[in-house]
Protein backbone atom coordinates (compact mmCIF):
# COMPACT_ATOMS: atom_id res chain seq x y z
CA UNK A 1 0.00 0.00 0.00
CA UNK A 2 1.18 3.52 -0.85
CA UNK A 3 1.31 6.62 1.38
CA UNK A 4 -1.10 8.65 -0.72
CA UNK A 5 -3.73 10.00 1.73
CA UNK A 6 -3.27 13.65 2.78
CA UNK A 7 -4.30 15.26 6.07
CA UNK A 8 -7.34 16.78 4.36
CA UNK A 9 -8.42 13.40 3.01
CA UNK A 10 -7.91 11.76 6.44
CA UNK A 11 -9.96 14.54 8.08
CA UNK A 12 -12.66 14.09 5.43
CA UNK A 13 -12.72 10.35 6.17
CA UNK A 14 -13.22 11.00 9.92
CA UNK A 15 -16.04 13.49 9.30
CA UNK A 16 -17.45 11.44 6.45
CA UNK A 17 -17.46 8.24 8.51
CA UNK A 18 -19.20 9.84 11.47
CA UNK A 19 -21.71 12.25 9.92
CA UNK A 20 -24.24 10.07 8.19
CA UNK A 21 -27.74 9.15 9.26
CA UNK A 22 -27.41 9.65 13.03
CA UNK A 23 -27.34 13.45 12.93
CA UNK A 24 -30.68 13.49 11.07
CA UNK A 25 -32.52 10.48 12.47
CA UNK A 26 -31.52 10.13 16.16
CA UNK A 27 -33.31 13.26 17.39
CA UNK A 28 -36.62 11.34 17.44
CA UNK A 29 -35.22 8.54 19.60
CA UNK A 30 -33.35 10.84 22.00
CA UNK A 31 -36.30 13.18 22.62
CA UNK A 32 -38.43 10.11 23.39
CA UNK A 33 -35.80 8.93 25.90
CA UNK A 34 -35.27 12.31 27.61
CA UNK A 35 -38.59 14.11 27.17
CA UNK A 36 -36.94 17.54 27.30
CA UNK A 37 -34.87 19.92 25.20
CA UNK A 38 -32.31 20.51 27.97
CA UNK A 39 -31.39 16.86 28.53
CA UNK A 40 -31.47 16.17 24.77
CA UNK A 41 -28.79 18.82 24.18
CA UNK A 42 -26.90 17.67 27.28
CA UNK A 43 -26.54 14.06 26.07
CA UNK A 44 -25.25 15.29 22.69
CA UNK A 45 -22.62 17.39 24.47
CA UNK A 46 -21.75 14.50 26.81
CA UNK A 47 -21.40 12.09 23.88
CA UNK A 48 -19.09 14.60 22.19
CA UNK A 49 -16.93 15.01 25.31
CA UNK A 50 -16.54 11.23 25.71
CA UNK A 51 -15.75 10.81 22.00
CA UNK A 52 -13.20 13.64 21.99
CA UNK A 53 -11.56 12.26 25.16
CA UNK A 54 -11.32 8.85 23.49
CA UNK A 55 -10.01 10.43 20.29
CA UNK A 56 -7.31 12.35 22.18
CA UNK A 57 -6.35 9.23 24.14
CA UNK A 58 -6.17 6.81 21.21
CA UNK A 59 -4.37 9.40 19.08
CA UNK A 60 -1.36 9.00 21.36
CA UNK A 61 -1.14 5.32 20.41
CA UNK A 62 -1.77 6.09 16.72
CA UNK A 63 1.10 8.58 16.67
CA UNK A 64 3.50 6.43 18.72
CA UNK A 65 3.10 3.01 17.15
CA UNK A 66 4.03 2.85 13.49
CA UNK A 67 1.55 0.10 12.81
CA UNK A 68 -1.74 -0.05 10.93
CA UNK A 69 -4.99 0.35 12.84
CA UNK A 70 -6.59 -0.24 16.23
CA UNK A 71 -6.32 -4.01 15.66
CA UNK A 72 -2.55 -3.73 15.84
CA UNK A 73 -2.68 -1.41 18.86
CA UNK A 74 -4.55 -4.13 20.81
CA UNK A 75 -2.10 -6.76 19.51
CA UNK A 76 0.82 -4.71 20.73
CA UNK A 77 -0.63 -3.98 24.18
CA UNK A 78 -2.64 -7.06 25.15
CA UNK A 79 -1.60 -9.86 22.79
CA UNK A 80 -2.63 -11.05 19.36
CA UNK A 81 -5.90 -12.71 20.36
CA UNK A 82 -7.42 -9.36 21.46
CA UNK A 83 -6.45 -7.64 18.23
CA UNK A 84 -7.93 -10.53 16.28
CA UNK A 85 -11.24 -10.39 18.18
CA UNK A 86 -11.52 -6.66 17.58
CA UNK A 87 -10.84 -7.16 13.88
CA UNK A 88 -13.26 -10.08 13.74
CA UNK A 89 -16.03 -8.00 15.36
CA UNK A 90 -15.35 -5.19 12.88
CA UNK A 91 -15.38 -7.59 9.94
CA UNK A 92 -18.58 -9.52 10.66
CA UNK A 93 -20.67 -6.97 12.58
CA UNK A 94 -19.42 -3.40 12.69
CA UNK A 95 -18.63 -2.49 9.09
CA UNK A 96 -21.31 -4.66 7.42
CA UNK A 97 -23.98 -3.36 9.85
CA UNK A 98 -22.96 0.25 9.26
CA UNK A 99 -22.87 -0.16 5.49
CA UNK A 100 -26.12 -2.16 5.47
CA UNK A 101 -28.05 0.12 7.84
CA UNK A 102 -26.98 3.34 6.14
CA UNK A 103 -27.68 1.91 2.67
CA UNK A 104 -31.15 0.86 3.82
CA UNK A 105 -31.85 4.35 5.17
CA UNK A 106 -30.68 5.71 1.80
CA UNK A 107 -33.08 3.36 0.01
CA UNK A 108 -36.07 4.29 2.20
CA UNK A 109 -35.41 8.03 1.89
CA UNK A 110 -34.80 7.73 -1.87
CA UNK A 111 -38.12 6.01 -2.62
CA UNK A 112 -39.94 8.44 -0.32
CA UNK A 113 -38.43 11.53 -1.96
CA UNK A 114 -39.05 10.42 -5.54
CA UNK A 115 -42.39 8.67 -4.96
CA UNK A 116 -41.14 5.19 -5.87
CA UNK A 117 -42.85 2.04 -4.57
CA UNK A 118 -41.46 1.22 -1.10
CA UNK A 119 -40.81 -2.40 -2.11
CA UNK A 120 -37.83 -1.18 -4.16
CA UNK A 121 -36.05 0.37 -1.15
CA UNK A 122 -33.90 -2.73 -0.50
CA UNK A 123 -33.05 -3.01 -4.20
CA UNK A 124 -31.83 0.61 -4.22
CA UNK A 125 -29.84 -0.06 -1.03
CA UNK A 126 -28.11 -3.08 -2.61
CA UNK A 127 -27.46 -1.10 -5.80
CA UNK A 128 -25.78 1.62 -3.69
CA UNK A 129 -23.49 -0.97 -2.06
CA UNK A 130 -22.52 -2.45 -5.44
CA UNK A 131 -22.04 0.99 -7.00
CA UNK A 132 -19.74 2.17 -4.20
CA UNK A 133 -17.90 -1.15 -4.28
CA UNK A 134 -17.13 -0.51 -7.95
CA UNK A 135 -16.00 3.06 -7.17
CA UNK A 136 -13.68 1.85 -4.39
CA UNK A 137 -12.22 -0.88 -6.60
CA UNK A 138 -11.03 1.84 -9.00
CA UNK A 139 -8.48 2.84 -6.39
CA UNK A 140 -7.86 4.28 -2.93
CA UNK A 141 -6.68 7.64 -4.27
CA UNK A 142 -9.83 8.10 -6.34
CA UNK A 143 -12.24 7.00 -3.60
CA UNK A 144 -10.53 9.10 -0.89
CA UNK A 145 -10.61 12.20 -3.15
CA UNK A 146 -14.29 11.52 -3.82
CA UNK A 147 -14.77 11.28 -0.05
CA UNK A 148 -13.32 14.78 0.38
CA UNK A 149 -15.80 16.18 -2.16
CA UNK A 150 -18.75 14.30 -0.65
CA UNK A 151 -17.82 15.50 2.86
CA UNK A 152 -18.01 19.11 1.70
CA UNK A 153 -21.36 18.45 -0.03
CA UNK A 154 -22.83 16.64 2.98
CA UNK A 155 -22.02 19.52 5.33
CA UNK A 156 -23.99 21.96 3.12
CA UNK A 157 -27.53 20.87 4.20
CA UNK A 158 -26.41 20.81 7.83
CA UNK A 159 -24.99 24.34 7.60
CA UNK A 160 -28.14 25.57 5.78
CA UNK A 161 -30.42 24.13 8.47
CA UNK A 162 -28.31 25.70 11.25
CA UNK A 163 -28.13 29.15 9.58
CA UNK A 164 -31.80 29.28 8.60
CA UNK A 165 -32.70 28.05 12.07
CA UNK A 166 -30.63 30.84 13.64
CA UNK A 167 -32.53 33.51 11.66
CA UNK A 168 -35.90 31.80 12.10
CA UNK A 169 -38.34 34.37 13.46
CA UNK A 170 -40.81 31.78 14.76
CA UNK A 171 -38.55 29.91 17.16
CA UNK A 172 -40.12 27.51 19.62
CA UNK A 173 -38.82 27.83 23.19
CA UNK A 174 -36.19 25.13 23.83
CA UNK A 175 -34.63 25.84 27.24
CA UNK A 176 -31.18 24.37 27.86
CA UNK A 177 -31.19 25.04 31.64
CA UNK A 178 -32.12 23.65 34.08
CA UNK A 179 -31.76 19.97 33.17
CA UNK A 180 -35.19 18.35 33.24
CA UNK A 181 -36.74 15.14 31.95
CA UNK A 182 -40.22 14.24 30.73
CA UNK A 183 -43.04 12.80 32.80
CA UNK A 184 -42.56 9.20 33.95
CA UNK A 185 -38.89 9.27 32.88
CA UNK A 186 -36.13 8.85 35.47
CA UNK A 187 -33.10 11.11 35.13
CA UNK A 188 -30.51 8.24 35.19
CA UNK A 189 -32.42 6.33 32.47
CA UNK A 190 -32.80 9.47 30.35
CA UNK A 191 -29.04 10.13 30.51
CA UNK A 192 -27.93 6.51 29.94
CA UNK A 193 -30.32 5.68 27.10
CA UNK A 194 -30.01 9.10 25.47
CA UNK A 195 -26.22 8.88 25.63
CA UNK A 196 -26.21 5.43 23.99
CA UNK A 197 -28.36 6.76 21.15
CA UNK A 198 -26.22 9.87 20.70
CA UNK A 199 -23.00 7.85 20.68
CA UNK A 200 -24.24 5.87 17.69
CA UNK A 201 -24.15 9.15 15.75
CA UNK A 202 -20.45 9.54 16.77
CA UNK A 203 -19.51 6.02 15.65
CA UNK A 204 -16.89 5.64 12.95
CA UNK A 205 -14.00 7.93 13.84
CA UNK A 206 -11.69 5.15 15.02
CA UNK A 207 -11.78 3.41 11.65
CA UNK A 208 -9.46 6.06 10.17
CA UNK A 209 -6.64 4.28 12.05
CA UNK A 210 -7.03 1.49 9.43
CA UNK A 211 -5.48 3.96 6.98
CA UNK A 212 -2.36 4.59 9.12
CA UNK A 213 0.00 3.00 6.59
CA UNK A 214 -1.48 5.05 3.75
CA UNK A 215 -1.51 8.51 5.40
CA UNK A 216 1.41 10.61 4.15
CA UNK A 217 2.46 11.86 7.61
CA UNK A 218 0.72 9.57 10.13
CA UNK A 219 2.65 10.77 13.20
CA UNK A 220 1.06 14.21 12.96
CA UNK A 221 -1.83 13.98 10.54
CA UNK A 222 -3.66 10.97 12.00
CA UNK A 223 -4.10 12.47 15.49
CA UNK A 224 -4.92 15.91 14.05
CA UNK A 225 -7.58 14.42 11.78
CA UNK A 226 -9.24 12.53 14.66
CA UNK A 227 -9.20 15.44 17.14
CA UNK A 228 -10.23 18.23 14.75
CA UNK A 229 -12.82 15.99 13.12
CA UNK A 230 -14.49 15.02 16.42
CA UNK A 231 -14.46 18.60 17.72
CA UNK A 232 -16.14 19.88 14.54
CA UNK A 233 -18.68 17.05 14.62
CA UNK A 234 -19.64 17.76 18.24
CA UNK A 235 -20.28 21.44 17.46
CA UNK A 236 -22.32 20.52 14.36
CA UNK A 237 -24.44 17.98 16.26
CA UNK A 238 -25.26 20.33 19.12
CA UNK A 239 -26.18 23.21 16.79
CA UNK A 240 -28.34 21.21 14.39
CA UNK A 241 -30.21 19.39 17.16
CA UNK A 242 -30.88 22.69 18.92
CA UNK A 243 -32.24 23.96 15.58
CA UNK A 244 -34.60 20.97 15.32
CA UNK A 245 -35.83 21.71 18.87
CA UNK A 246 -36.56 25.35 18.01
CA UNK A 247 -38.34 24.54 14.71
CA UNK A 248 -40.58 21.62 15.76
CA UNK A 249 -42.32 21.20 19.14
CA UNK A 250 -40.86 18.36 21.16
CA UNK A 251 -44.05 16.27 20.93
CA UNK A 252 -43.62 16.33 17.12
CA UNK A 253 -40.00 15.22 17.43
CA UNK A 254 -40.56 12.23 19.73
CA UNK A 255 -39.98 8.98 17.80
CA UNK A 256 -40.15 10.92 14.51
CA UNK A 257 -37.78 9.48 11.89
CA UNK A 258 -38.67 12.29 9.47
CA UNK A 259 -37.80 15.14 11.84
CA UNK A 260 -35.03 16.50 9.59
CA UNK A 261 -37.33 16.48 6.54
CA UNK A 262 -40.20 18.15 8.41
CA UNK A 263 -37.90 20.77 9.94
CA UNK A 264 -36.46 21.49 6.48
CA UNK A 265 -39.96 21.88 5.01
CA UNK A 266 -40.82 24.37 7.74
CA UNK A 267 -37.62 26.35 7.25
CA UNK A 268 -37.34 26.31 3.44
CA UNK A 269 -40.78 25.45 2.09
CA UNK A 270 -41.65 22.39 0.00
CA UNK A 271 -39.06 22.85 -2.76
CA UNK A 272 -36.28 23.85 -0.37
CA UNK A 273 -37.17 20.96 1.92
CA UNK A 274 -36.76 18.51 -0.94
CA UNK A 275 -33.39 20.02 -1.85
CA UNK A 276 -32.20 19.60 1.74
CA UNK A 277 -33.46 16.01 1.70
CA UNK A 278 -31.28 15.41 -1.37
CA UNK A 279 -28.42 16.82 0.70
CA UNK A 280 -29.28 14.33 3.44
CA UNK A 281 -29.11 11.50 0.88
CA UNK A 282 -25.65 12.75 -0.14
CA UNK A 283 -24.66 12.74 3.55
CA UNK A 284 -25.72 9.11 3.96
CA UNK A 285 -24.03 8.21 0.66
CA UNK A 286 -20.78 9.73 1.93
CA UNK A 287 -20.98 7.79 5.19
CA UNK A 288 -21.47 4.49 3.34
CA UNK A 289 -18.44 5.26 1.17
CA UNK A 290 -16.30 6.14 4.20
CA UNK A 291 -17.18 2.88 5.99
CA UNK A 292 -16.49 0.95 2.81
CA UNK A 293 -13.14 2.71 2.27
CA UNK A 294 -11.94 1.80 5.77
CA UNK A 295 -13.89 -1.43 6.34
CA UNK A 296 -12.33 -3.39 3.47
CA UNK A 297 -8.95 -3.03 5.19
CA UNK A 298 -9.96 -5.00 8.30
CA UNK A 299 -9.91 -8.47 6.64
CA UNK A 300 -6.72 -7.39 4.82
CA UNK A 301 -4.97 -6.50 8.11
CA UNK A 302 -6.03 -9.81 9.73
CA UNK A 303 -4.95 -11.78 6.67
CA UNK A 304 -1.56 -10.05 6.61
CA UNK A 305 -0.88 -11.89 9.89
CA UNK A 306 -2.33 -15.13 8.45
CA UNK A 307 -5.23 -15.08 10.94
CA UNK A 308 -8.02 -15.91 8.47
CA UNK A 309 -8.67 -18.91 6.22
CA UNK A 310 -7.43 -18.12 2.66
CA UNK A 311 -5.17 -15.40 4.06
CA UNK A 312 -2.92 -15.72 1.02
CA UNK A 313 -5.78 -14.31 -1.10
CA UNK A 314 -7.46 -11.95 1.39
CA UNK A 315 -4.16 -10.39 2.44
CA UNK A 316 -3.30 -9.11 -1.02
CA UNK A 317 -3.92 -5.62 -2.39
CA UNK A 318 -4.32 -4.99 -6.11
CA UNK A 319 -0.86 -4.17 -7.46
CA UNK A 320 -2.13 -1.22 -9.53
CA UNK A 321 -4.77 0.37 -7.27
CA UNK A 322 -3.64 -0.63 -3.75
CA UNK A 323 -7.17 -1.86 -3.00
CA UNK A 324 -7.65 -5.05 -0.89
CA UNK A 325 -10.23 -6.54 -3.26
CA UNK A 326 -11.10 -9.69 -1.27
CA UNK A 327 -11.54 -7.64 1.91
CA UNK A 328 -13.99 -5.39 0.08
CA UNK A 329 -15.96 -8.37 -1.27
CA UNK A 330 -16.21 -10.03 2.18
CA UNK A 331 -17.47 -6.94 4.04
CA UNK A 332 -19.90 -5.90 1.29
CA UNK A 333 -21.29 -9.43 0.88
CA UNK A 334 -22.16 -9.54 4.61
CA UNK A 335 -23.65 -6.02 4.33
CA UNK A 336 -25.97 -7.15 1.52
CA UNK A 337 -27.12 -10.14 3.62
CA UNK A 338 -27.88 -7.72 6.47
CA UNK A 339 -29.90 -5.50 4.12
CA UNK A 340 -32.00 -8.52 3.19
CA UNK A 341 -32.44 -9.55 6.86
CA UNK A 342 -33.43 -6.02 7.78
CA UNK A 343 -33.16 -5.80 11.61
CA UNK A 344 -30.75 -2.90 11.79
CA UNK A 345 -31.82 -1.30 15.06
CA UNK A 346 -30.60 -4.36 16.94
CA UNK A 347 -27.42 -4.54 14.90
CA UNK A 348 -26.51 -0.88 15.35
CA UNK A 349 -27.17 -0.99 19.11
CA UNK A 350 -25.06 -4.12 19.34
CA UNK A 351 -22.16 -2.67 17.36
CA UNK A 352 -22.02 0.36 19.69
CA UNK A 353 -21.73 -2.01 22.66
CA UNK A 354 -19.05 -4.18 21.06
CA UNK A 355 -17.01 -1.25 19.72
CA UNK A 356 -17.02 0.64 23.03
CA UNK A 357 -15.81 -2.47 24.83
CA UNK A 358 -12.69 -2.37 22.66
CA UNK A 359 -12.47 1.45 22.70
CA UNK A 360 -12.27 1.27 26.50
CA UNK A 361 -9.47 -1.30 26.26
CA UNK A 362 -7.62 1.04 23.87
CA UNK A 363 -7.95 3.94 26.31
CA UNK A 364 -6.58 1.75 29.12
CA UNK A 365 -3.73 0.74 26.76
CA UNK A 366 -2.38 4.32 26.83
CA UNK A 367 -1.89 4.08 30.60
CA UNK A 368 -0.36 0.59 30.29
CA UNK A 369 2.13 1.74 27.64
CA UNK A 370 3.07 4.86 29.61
CA UNK A 371 4.13 2.58 32.48
CA UNK A 372 5.52 -0.29 30.40
CA UNK A 373 7.43 1.75 27.82
CA UNK A 374 8.24 5.21 29.21
CA UNK A 375 11.04 5.58 26.64
CA UNK A 376 8.68 5.09 23.65
CA UNK A 377 8.78 8.09 21.31
CA UNK A 378 5.44 9.89 21.49
CA UNK A 379 5.08 12.58 18.77
CA UNK A 380 1.64 13.32 20.22
CA UNK A 381 0.87 13.07 23.95
CA UNK A 382 -2.67 13.17 25.26
CA UNK A 383 -3.08 16.50 27.12
CA UNK A 384 -3.97 16.69 30.83
CA UNK A 385 -2.84 13.10 31.38
CA UNK A 386 -4.31 11.09 33.12
CA UNK A 387 -7.57 13.11 33.34
CA UNK A 388 -8.51 12.78 29.65
CA UNK A 389 -7.86 8.98 29.50
CA UNK A 390 -9.86 8.54 32.72
CA UNK A 391 -12.83 10.42 31.19
CA UNK A 392 -12.61 8.11 28.18
CA UNK A 393 -12.35 4.97 30.33
CA UNK A 394 -15.21 5.94 32.66
CA UNK A 395 -17.38 6.88 29.69
CA UNK A 396 -16.66 3.53 28.04
CA UNK A 397 -17.38 1.57 31.23
CA UNK A 398 -20.66 3.47 31.63
CA UNK A 399 -21.72 2.59 28.07
CA UNK A 400 -20.83 -1.11 28.45
CA UNK A 401 -22.40 -1.54 31.89
CA UNK A 402 -25.59 0.37 31.07
CA UNK A 403 -26.05 -1.71 27.90
CA UNK A 404 -25.68 -4.94 29.89
CA UNK A 405 -28.26 -3.69 32.42
CA UNK A 406 -30.78 -2.21 29.97
CA UNK A 407 -30.29 -4.52 26.96
CA UNK A 408 -28.96 -7.76 28.42
CA UNK A 409 -29.95 -10.08 25.56
CA UNK A 410 -28.48 -7.72 22.97
CA UNK A 411 -25.19 -7.47 24.86
CA UNK A 412 -24.97 -11.27 25.16
CA UNK A 413 -25.50 -11.61 21.38
CA UNK A 414 -22.77 -9.03 20.77
CA UNK A 415 -20.34 -10.86 23.05
CA UNK A 416 -21.31 -14.19 21.47
CA UNK A 417 -20.70 -13.02 17.89
CA UNK A 418 -17.34 -11.61 18.93
CA UNK A 419 -16.29 -14.82 20.67
CA UNK A 420 -17.28 -16.84 17.57
CA UNK A 421 -13.95 -15.70 16.20
CA UNK A 422 -12.00 -17.65 18.81
CA UNK A 423 -12.31 -21.10 17.12
CA UNK A 424 -11.02 -19.57 13.86
CA UNK A 425 -8.18 -17.84 15.70
CA UNK A 426 -6.99 -21.03 17.44
CA UNK A 427 -7.43 -23.09 14.26
CA UNK A 428 -5.26 -20.63 12.31
CA UNK A 429 -2.67 -20.55 15.10
CA UNK A 430 -2.47 -24.35 14.93
CA UNK A 431 -2.16 -24.26 11.12
CA UNK A 432 0.58 -21.66 11.31
CA UNK A 433 2.58 -23.74 13.80
CA UNK A 434 2.28 -26.86 11.63
CA UNK A 435 3.61 -24.93 8.62
CA UNK A 436 6.74 -23.82 10.52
Amino acid sequence: MKRQISFGQALATVIGSVIGAGVFFKIGTITAQTGSSSTTIFVWILAGIISIASGLTISEIAASLKINGAIKYLDYTYGRVWGFLFGWAQMIVYFPAQIGALSSIFGVQFVSLFGINAKYANLIAIFLVLFLLAINLIGTKFSSKMQSVITILKVIPIVLIIIWGFFNQNKIAAPIFPLTVGNNISFPNAISQGLLSALFAFEGWIVVTNLANEVKNPEKDLSRAIILGLSAITLIYVLINYTFLTVLPIHDLVNNNNAAFEASMKLFGQFGGKLVTIGILISVYGAVNAFMLTGMRTPYILAQDNLLPFSNKIGKANIHTGVPVMGALIVDAIAIVMILLGNFTVLTDMLVFVMWTFNTMLAIAVIILRKREPELRRPFKVPWYPIIPIISILGGIFIVVSTIINQFILSIIGIGLTLLGLPIYFYMQKQNKEEL
